[in-house]
């Protein structure tokens, strides 16, 4: 479950855009351009308003992540999304959402799905999350953790798979993602990491098939989180 960025880059302040010659240099080196769009947002009176804690997906309970374990963005305007990633806790529920809310865990994902289908976001889609072990697969995608062992079958239910789907879905509606395996991978799939998950226990032809029909449907409430789990 740990996957913290690699590679990092120190994130410029505001001072350092140079407005009026059109370059930014820090420490001596020059930016190019498509970083500096990127961070077209970090401008005094651009950045988006935003409500700390809304919901991207009405299926959802929020329960906020330990922002050691995610960075600020803009997303899709600084960073296109275009991957979702699939992750296994090796764990339960309760776990994966104490460890995200942990600062020194150094890792967390945008949502987790319980085997009894309740979702929790944990970070905000604009967002940059913490999972995937490869920054620029941190920055293009959304990271869906799952309760439960790669080596236990019986954990992947079928309502872990409904209520996945549905989500997965809607962030392909909202970002007009594919869905197809090239745009929705498993971690062990990101180029770097050493993560096996999901595993071989995954059904992809399953899974596939009810994103493609969740598509059409309206989100489902999440089953009540009960406080041990969601508070926080």
């Amino acid at each position: 479950m740990r996957s913290v960025e690699r590679g990092p880059r120190k994130r410029l302040g505001r001072r350092a855009l140079l407005v009026g010659g059109g370059v930014a240099a820090v420490g001596g080196v020059v930016l190019a351009w498509d970083e500096l769009e990127r961070m077209w947002w970090l401008l005094p009176g651009t950045e988006k308003p935003r409500v700390e804690g809304e919901l991207d997906y009405a299926g959802a309970v929020w329960t906020a992540a330990s922002r050691a374990n995610w960075r600020r963005a803009d997303r899709p305007d600084d960073y296109r999304i275009d991957r979702v990633v699939i992750h296994v806790v090796e764990g339960s529920y309760a776990t994966a959402l104490k460890v995200f809310k942990n600062p020194l865990h150094g890792a967390a994902a945008h949502y987790v799905v319980g085997g009894d289908g309740r979702v929790a976001q944990m970070i905000r889609e604009l967002d940059v999350a913490f999972h995937a072990g490869n920054r620029d697969m941190n920055e293009r995608s959304i990271g869906i953790e799952h309760e439960g062992f790669v080596d236990r079958p019986k954990d992947f239910t079928a309502e872990m798979y409904e209520a996945s789907a549905r989500l997965t879905a809607g962030i392909c509606v909202r970002y007009g993602i594919p869905v197809d395996r090239e745009h929705i991978i498993g971690h062990v799939e990101v180029e770097g990491t050493d993560h096996t998950d999901p595993g071989p226990h995954w059904d992809w032809d399953r899974y596939l098939e009810l994103v493609r029909r969740a598509k059409t449907l309206p989100p489902v409430p999440s089953p009540a989180a009960s406080p041990s789990t969601a508070a926080g």
